[in-house]
């Protein structure tokens, strides 16, 4: 859910190397964590107790590319940092143009289905037109079941939730969720929360975009829904803010090498939020990503500390 108004790679090249910005020490770094086993950080969905990598994977626009192999081999280089390093959540939908599709047709080639957990999204008004593309999102994704499919931008939300819970019921999706991007929805996607009872919910939350501690994400606790969190680095402004900012001390202490891994560990510190889901199209910005989900969390009075200090940027 997110646009880029400056690439990642250009505002860590500002930065001054603060994310493994040596060329060899990237190269280097990437080996190295493609081939050494991670502890990472994994949450519970409440409605099972599963465990699952609070890192996910979203692609929008990133995953959005043709068919020639030129075109794909990045998209399958951030595919495989991502499941190398421990992770399972991708995030999609079938209004990501070809998004679906290419993430079907490499995690095929490379075997990497077992290893995914898979969400898309319905996003249509009527029973029928419903069904014809969630039966469509199963073949562009090489699967016969989906691990989580979710009602998108809560469009024709009472239809489409019940035609997911007969899929459930017969095993073709294991999980179903809500979704929307905007503070405007919240408001919304707590009453559908307490209306309908899914499985997940999706909605955005960053360290300069607080809204969703107000309500949603108190509800979610309560109600025992589990969170996906979109849009972490607020549609890549946040990199604009610290655009020639040094990495604070108090950052290093929470081992993180990159302003990417502050945003990420500032969320994942809220004990409501299940997963995070930032999108990329850069295989080492994967890498940085998934690094978030080692090491130390900040405690409440940091993840105060942190947001005045981004918001004093």
């Amino acid at each position: 859910m997110q646009t880029q108004k400056q690439s990642r790679r250009a505002v860590l090249k500002s930065l001054g190397g603060l994310c493994l910005a040596a060329a060899g020490a990237r190269t280097n770094a990437f080996a190295n964590l493609l081939a050494a086993p991670v502890d990472i950080l994994t949450r519970r969905i409440p409605r099972t107790g599963e465990a699952l990598p609070a890192i996910g994977l979203g692609s929008w626009k990133t995953f959005e590319v043709g068919s020639s192999p030129s075109e794909r081999e990045t998209v399958a280089a951030v595919m495989q940092a991502f499941t190398g390093n421990g992770g399972r959540l991708l995030d999609t939908a079938p209004m990501y143009s070809s998004a679906e599709e290419v993430i079907g047709d490499i995690a095929a080639q490379r075997g990497l289905l077992p290893r995914l957990f898979l969400a898309t999204k319905v996003l249509s008004t009527g029973r029928a037109e419903g069904i014809r593309q969630m039966e469509n999102s199963l073949r562009n994704l090489r699967t016969t079941r989906i691990d989580l499919l979710q009602v998108h931008n809560l469009v024709d939300t009472k239809t489409q939730l019940a035609t997911l819970r007969e899929w459930q019921q017969a095993g073709r999706v294991r999980y179903v969720g809500i979704t929307h991007y905007t503070d405007e929805s919240q408001r919304e996607l707590e009453t559908v929360m307490r209306t309908f009872r899914p499985d997940f919910i999706q909605a955005n939350y960053s360290i300069t975009d607080r809204e969703a501690e107000r309500r949603l994400l108190p509800a979610a606790a309560e109600l025992g829904i589990a969170v996906m969190v979109n849009r972490p680095f607020e549609g890549g402004s946040l990199f604009d803010r610290v655009r020639g900012k040094a990495l604070p001390d108090w950052a290093k202490e929470m081992e993180c090498s990159c302003w990417a891994q502050v945003f990420l560990k500032f969320i994942l510190a809220h004990p409501a939020v299940t997963c995070v889901i930032p999108a990329t199209r850069n295989p080492q910005h994967a890498l940085e990503n998934m690094g978030a989900n080692r090491g130390h969390l900040p405690d409440e009075k940091m993840r105060e500390k942190m947001a005045v200090v981004l918001n004093s940027f």
